[in-house]
């Protein structure tokens, strides 16, 4: 039990040091068992951007209307993460959409600089989630708060899903996608019960509003039970089509689906309230 609880606490500083620029003063080894252990805690990680996102917007609105907020929400959630999965959207976008063969595909993947692909489609994220944010925020308020927390949560659960579905694309090369190779279906299912272990009471404490007819508990029980079926929905078809161009998966383009889900997420959840 004791090595169980030590391998976990290991994996999820991993999982916090990897995907977001929350300090945490520990160091790990990221070997293999490390790894394997983040990624069934990914959600853990997800759930604290969501509610560093979820805090910015509900102090925000008591001082701007909701378009800067929204504005300034948006940029403490990328802030949160670093830019990290954001890098890997862009770079994925020069990369998939250059039209190349595609081991030249992942070369392109490779430079650290970025291409006319990548910042077209870094600019219509944003965009897409700035006025999806800027709708929520006005449609809802601070209402909203628990299930804009729990979006982090389940996009980061797709990206393990994701590591666990499809191989890695580079074979032997390194890279941070090469780290989680052996992470499999039962680190998929122990991050879709890390997911909803956080969102059930996330979702309860909040009350949320599209429910509301329903009992407490039965109204975040069918939320949290959404969320992953919702995240599956919007990521396989990103998933497959990445995995049939590249021959799998890479670093960034974990980080890419996390970005893609994340946004149609964001947009159902304005579609709900709305």
């Amino acid at each position: 039990m004791f090595r169980q609880l030590a391998r976990a606490g290991r994996g999820l500083t991993a999982a916090m040091q990897l995907l977001t620029r929350i300090p945490v003063p520990v160091q790990v080894p990221y070997d293999r068992d490390t790894m394997k252990a983040s990624a069934a805690l990914f959600p853990l990680a997800g759930a604290a951007v969501g509610l560093a996102a979820a805090a910015a917007a509900a102090a925000l609105l008591q001082l701007l209307p909701a378009l800067p907020a929204a504005a300034l929400t948006l940029a403490v959630w990328t802030a949160v993460t670093g830019g990290l999965h954001l890098d890997g959207w862009m770079d994925t976008a020069d990369g998939v959409l250059s039209s190349r063969p595609r081991e030249r595909m992942l070369e392109i993947m490779k430079d650290s600089r970025v291409g006319a692909m990548g910042v077209t489609a870094g600019a219509l994220l944003l965009i897409v989630k700035f006025a999806a944010l800027a709708a929520l925020l006005e449609t809802a308020g601070t209402a909203c708060w628990a299930t804009l927390a729990a979006i982090p949560v389940w996009s980061r659960w797709w990206m393990t899903a994701a590591i666990a579905a499809w191989p890695y694309a580079r074979g032997e090369e390194g890279g941070m996608g090469a780290m989680f190779r052996g992470v499999g279906a039962v680190h998929a299912a122990g991050a879709a019960a890390a997911g909803l272990a956080v969102t059930f009471p996330l979702l309860l404490a909040g009350g949320p509003a599209p429910l509301a007819h329903l009992p407490a508990a039965a109204s975040a029980g069918l939320m949290a039970a959404a969320f992953p079926i919702a995240a599956a929905a919007f990521g396989w078809p990103l998933g497959r089509w990445l995995a049939r161009r590249l021959g799998g998966q890479t670093g960034d383009t974990y980080g890419a689906m996390n970005e893609w889900t994340e946004a149609w997420l964001l947009v159902a959840l304005t579609a709900l309230h709305h």
